[in-house]
């Protein structure tokens, strides 16, 4: 697996050097796009890379609603109607769902084809892009049917972030603090204070930081049995808040900023449970709400927030579990938490 990483020159233009490359002589490209990136960054991709200006293109609905099998299952279909043989490479043109679901159908498609991620929003160059866990939704729970399939070349190109709204970039934002919590205490002491500054800029040495996290994390434990369970601070509750922002009359939270309010409970936890200093808690909140209007919860809300998290699959023996921090840069896994612990942690967001 090969990332190309933002630096003083285009990473389109690497990858244009690298795709030249014999191996990629018999290759058969196709490209999945969702109607976002079909507008905003297709063209400036082809242009950029010769070995794609053939290449056919698969188009998918935006966000979640893609992440379905009977979408995966229409791909598969399409890919053997092409002749798509086992020298094609799937080009992941997209945020997280597409490089989630793109991944998976390189997965299964002939037992398995190379694949590339092209990451268009903060949160799948920071995190989604990054590993090779790809999935689909089932259920109303994310990602419960997957595989582990490392992509070929995963290529970050910033330049694409010039396209998001704010909103999109804060999404991608969150994932960048929980990385950092866990890997980076430094570099979240400086972008925590950019954002309470009240200014923002997406750095590219941000973003290589975290891919370098994730990646050192991803070599170490490559099938999720044992360390990388810490890149999932935040997420236990945050997979769950963010499903429960579909209910009717509920104010809609993309992934990354529900992971965002997820993590106000794994730090609270972290206070209550592992002697966390609660002046992380506090400045993670300050921070926080800069973003996302943090969401108030009642006792109600807080129960079907439980069912969805009663079907996380990191739970092991009928407990759910999180990962906490000990302290900054010192997660830990497998925590087990009751359900006391966690309505009380939901109706502390605020």
């Amino acid at each position: 697996m090969k990332t190309i990483l933002p630096s003083h020159t285009s990473s389109l233009s690497r990858l244009n050097r690298i795709l030249s490359n014999r191996d990629f002589d018999n290759a058969r490209f196709f490209i999945l796009v969702d109607e976002n990136t079909y507008n905003n960054c297709l063209a400036p991709l082809v242009s950029s890379v010769a070995r794609l200006q053939e290449a056919e293109f698969l188009e998918v609905p935006v966000g979640e609603e893609c992440k379905d099998l009977a979408i995966a299952q229409q791909l598969w279909e399409t890919l053997l109607e092409s002749g798509a043989d086992k020298n094609t490479i799937l080009v992941n043109l997209g945020g997280g769902c597409v490089s989630d679901l793109g991944g998976f159908v390189a997965a299964g498609y002939k037992r398995g084809i190379r694949y590339i991620n092209i990451p268009t929003t903060l949160i799948g160059m920071v995190d989604a892009a990054i590993g090779g866990k790809t999935a689909v939704n089932m259920g109303g729970c994310k990602n419960q049917v997957g595989f582990f399939h490392q992509p070929t070349i995963t290529c970050i190109e910033p330049s694409f972030l010039d396209t998001l709204p704010d909103e999109e970039l804060f999404n991608g934002v969150f994932e960048m603090l929980k990385t950092f919590l866990i890997g980076n205490p430094e570099q979240y002491q400086a972008l925590t204070d950019m954002l309470l500054s009240g200014s923002f800029e997406v750095k590219p040495d941000m973003i290589a930081a975290c891919v370098e996290i994730k990646n050192a994390i991803v070599k170490k434990d490559p099938k999720d049995q044992d360390i990388r369970h810490i890149l999932n601070l935040g997420h236990t509750f945050g997979h769950a808040i963010e499903a429960f922002s579909h209910r009717q009359g509920q104010a809609l939270l993309g992934h990354g900023m529900a992971v965002g309010v997820g993590l106000i409970c794994a730090l609270y936890l972290s206070v209550k449970k592992l002697g966390l200093a609660a002046e992380h808690l506090e400045r993670y909140r300050q921070v926080a709400s800069k973003l996302v209007q943090l969401p108030h919860y009642t006792l109600k809300d807080t129960e079907e927030i439980l069912t969805y998290m009663r079907q996380d699959k990191k739970n092991a023996s009928g407990e759910i579990c999180c990962v906490l921090l000990q302290d900054m840069g010192a997660p830990v896994i497998d925590i087990a938490v009751d359900e006391n612990e966690i309505r009380d942690s939901l109706l502390k967001i605020k």
